[in-house]
């Protein structure tokens, strides 16, 4: 969510809140009829008060129609994974998706062992991927890790499109080719 509708949320909310208080206060008798009266009598007196009041309620309505307006509109950050928009239509990549090719370039290395993965999208449909190895004794850990990160930007971007912000890799363990433990 962009910062200008953060705060345009936070303002109509705490708009609303105060309304809604006060309509509180008046059914319970906290305060009294005659005390919205007096106010707007005194509202009516001061012009300028007055006009404050009338573009504050046309910022009101403002606010409301644009959350109703655009509230539903598609986000291009979900949940699930991305989604891309374009003139013919949309599609959503799916976390599970990328995880799957992350898995697949991860598994393709001869010294892994088990791979496990999780992918955040961020706000600019950037990728951070965290990734966790099981892997062989024989193994040149930061070799493996530098031709990993390499390749898996490198397959992400060429099947999604989608660029990899960071890849971080976790070796969990040093394993035997016969164990076939699941991370």
């Amino acid at each position: 969510m962009k910062i200008l509708d953060k705060l345009t949320l936070i303002l109509f909310s705490i708009i609303i809140l105060v309304f809604a208080l006060i309509i509180e206060f008046l059914m319970f008798g906290i305060i009294r009829f005659s005390v919205i009266n007096t106010f707007y009598n005194e509202i009516i007196a001061n012009k300028t008060l007055e006009n404050v009041i009338v573009v504050s309620s046309i910022v009101c309505a403002i606010l409301a129609l644009r959350a109703i307006l655009y509230g539903a509109s598609y986000n291009t950050e979900t949940n699930e994974g991305v989604l891309l928009e374009n003139e013919a239509g949309r599609l959503l990549i799916s976390k599970d998706t990328i995880e799957n090719l992350v898995n697949g370039v991860a598994k393709g290395f001869e010294n892994t062992q088990s791979v496990s993965t999780k992918v955040i999208v961020d706000s600019k449909n950037e990728l951070k991927v965290y990734v966790t190895l099981l892997v062989l004794p024989s193994t040149v850990i930061n070799e493996l890790s530098i031709n990993l990160q390499t390749r898996i930007k490198e397959v992400v971007k060429n099947v999604t499109n989608l660029d990899v912000k960071t890849i971080d890799i976790k070796i969990k363990n040093i394993t035997t080719p016969e164990a076939k433990n699941e991370i």
